[in-house]
């Protein structure tokens, strides 16, 4: 038998109807109820397991994540709006993963978005893990049509399918993620391998997170609308030529945070291993970053690995450094980053500083000027999060 579902419900006699065939798996239905019914409205239905089939949740049921919840390939799961869905609070494995081939379909609404958070009562960074899409995207870690595997749940991604379809994401907030699985790995708040530009993401929040809040591992999807509040790593990060678009982005660090933005050309891991060699390249355009204040020691973006972009209308408050580029001298060296500034592959147009000590540090090896990198200093107003964050986010 084959990846059998094993299902934990909360609601005393319930069951589940299935169609099956003969290579379908078989589902296992364990009756741990403790309620008065199947009419009981405060029963609860846990999800866990690998889904053969589609999942659809209903809006007139109580739902709980008390394990990996894995959407196999040709499969759809459906949240629908307004729907909190928590997860247990206990950090490892403990996570919704999309497999490459399936879809995930998350349409909420500015006055009811989705939320998927913690079932604690006094919830906090990483009780959980978090939501994982995998498609079939190019990316620079594998050779052609090859796959890589994710770090979380050892699921294939990547391909050649820059249009791949992974699902509809809107109005959906990830609240206390970061739980590490296998008890070593972390999860990101939202994470997107290979993820593929067909795929709708817009009005996304990552909320107090113990990892990064979302990260790109490569693939072409294009994310509009995104918040990262009080991340513990990273707020924004790619790597494995990663070239979407990210259009008005807002970050807010907390007490504990990394960098606004660290961004990778390659997974330094694994290596360059695109024939031909490719970098990530996305274009990122209405950026707020808001750090801790200038004293703090800390960076806004750091961009290293080769990675290449282009960054448009970008603000960035309170951070000792604004820009820190790291890398090689040499357009054929390993980690060029400098050459994409050189190249005008690398960019930054209308930027504003306010209480930036270094605007920019060049550790590229390769020499050019603040202006080569930077121009329209002064004209930036980053993105108007008070207009489109309005409502549906939290903590900020």
């Amino acid at each position: 038998m084959k990846n059998k579902l094993f299902l934990g419900l909360a609601i005393f006699g319930m069951l589940f109807n299935s169609c099956t065939t003969d290579d379908t798996a078989d589902i296992i239905i364990n009756d741990n109820s403790t309620g008065s019914g199947g009419g009981n409205t405060n029963g609860t239905i846990f999800l866990a397991g690998t889904y053969t089939e589609d999942l659809t949740l209903d809006a007139n049921n109580t739902y709980k994540i008390n394990g990996s919840l894995i959407m196999a390939s040709g499969t759809t799961l459906t949240i629908p709006a307004g729907m909190v869905l928590e997860a247990e609070a206990s950090g490892s494995d403990v996570y919704i993963a999309i497999s490459s081939g399936a879809q995930i379909i998350a349409n909420g609404t500015a006055s009811n978005p989705i939320v998927l958070t913690s079932d604690s009562s006094a919830p906090q960074a990483g009780d959980w893990g978090g939501l994982i899409l995998l498609g079939d995207a190019p990316i620079n870690s594998v050779t052609g049509a090859a796959t890589a595997t994710s770090e979380i749940a050892s699921l294939p991604y990547g391909g050649t399918d820059v249009s791949n379809n992974s699902g509809i994401i809107r109005y959906l907030r990830v609240q206390y993620s970061g739980g590490s699985a296998d008890g070593q790995s972390e999860n990101n708040g939202i994470s997107f391998y290979g993820v593929g530009n067909g795929t709708t993401v817009q009005y996304i929040q990552v909320f107090e997170g113990k990892d990064d809040g979302v990260e790109f591992f490569g693939g072409t999807v294009n994310v509009d609308f995104v918040s990262v509040v009080n991340a513990q790593d990273d707020s924004i990060d790619w790597t494995e030529g990663y070239t979407g678009a990210i259009t008005n982005a807002h970050v807010s660090h907390g007490a504990e945070h990394d960098k606004g933005i660290e961004a990778d050309g390659y997974n330094t891991d694994i290596g360059n291993n695109s024939s031909p060699i490719f970098w990530s390249k996305p274009t990122v355009t209405n950026l707020t970053i808001v750090g801790n204040g200038s004293d703090t020691g800390n960076e806004a973006i750091r961009l290293r690995a080769g990675t290449q972009g282009i960054f448009t209308n970008v603000l960035l408050e309170g951070f000792e450094e604004g820009f820190d580029l790291d890398g090689n001298a040499g357009a054929t060296s390993l980690n060029p980053t400098g050459t994409g500034v050189i190249n005008g592959d690398l960019s930054v147009t209308d930027v504003t500083f306010v209480d930036v000590t270094l605007q920019l540090k060049n550790d590229t090896g390769d020499t050019f000027t603040d202006a080569d990198f930077l121009s329209g200093i002064g004209n930036a107003t980053g993105t108007d999060f008070a207009t489109w964050g309005a409502n549906w986010t939290v903590g900020n």
